[in-house]
């Protein structure tokens, strides 16, 4: 199911995007989080083709195009997304945040910000910051230079306070199914009844 994350996420734009809350609630903003950015660009080009082609009779009526339209109200977010970076002009600079997923499985942690540095590469510092953090900022209306420093922000300079913290991945103590196990309905719901008290 993880890698069909960024599939879950077109299902749920393309259901508020052609729902009435973009006419009714027009101060409303979302953030389209754990999903990549790569499929943004064929989306825009496909919500576009369908506003043009069907609004005759799905009687939609947007007060712009359906791509004008989420690049205004939604924010999305990616942990390591090469093609969306490469298109991000047509993603749409100002709709793109990183995220490092922390503390779930697809989180690139404890290496993200080595990981984040070689994903941004040659992108202009100016867009770096914007996807690093001022459109998080802008969107959520929070400054959080306010309560810490940008310089004591850096990567460089929280690691530095957090000399001597393990950092390493630890196991949750659950039991894990390997992929090369079957597995077996029967032993899912014996796991799942608790055991009596003895």
């Amino acid at each position: 199911m993880i890698s069909l994350q960024p599939m879950n996420l077109v299902q749920a734009a393309a259901d508020l995007l052609w729902s009435r809350v973009m006419t009714e609630f027009p101060l409303v903003r979302f953030a389209l989080s754990e999903g990549g950015i790569g499929w943004i660009p064929y989306f825009l080009e496909r919500v576009d083709y369908v506003y043009e082609h069907h609004q005759a009779w799905t009687g939609q009526d947007l007060p712009m195009k359906p791509s004008e339209l989420f690049k205004e109200r939604f924010i999305t977010c990616f942990i390591d997304d090469a093609s969306g970076l490469k298109n991000r002009e047509d993603v749409g600079i100002k709709q793109m945040t990183w995220e490092c997923d922390y503390p779930h499985s697809d989180s690139t942690w404890p290496e993200s910000p080595e990981r984040l540095a070689k994903s941004l590469a040659g992108i202009p510092d100016d867009e770096i910051r914007a996807i690093t953090y001022e459109n998080a900022m802008r969107l959520f209306h929070y400054d959080p230079f306010a309560h810490l420093p940008i310089e004591e922000s850096t990567v460089a300079a929280l690691r530095k306070q957090a000399i001597g913290v393990d950092t390493s991945p630890v196991p949750s103590g659950k039991e894990v199914i390997r992929p090369d196990t079957p597995v077996r309905i029967i032993d899912l719901a014996a796991r799942a009844v608790p055991k009596a008290a003895s």
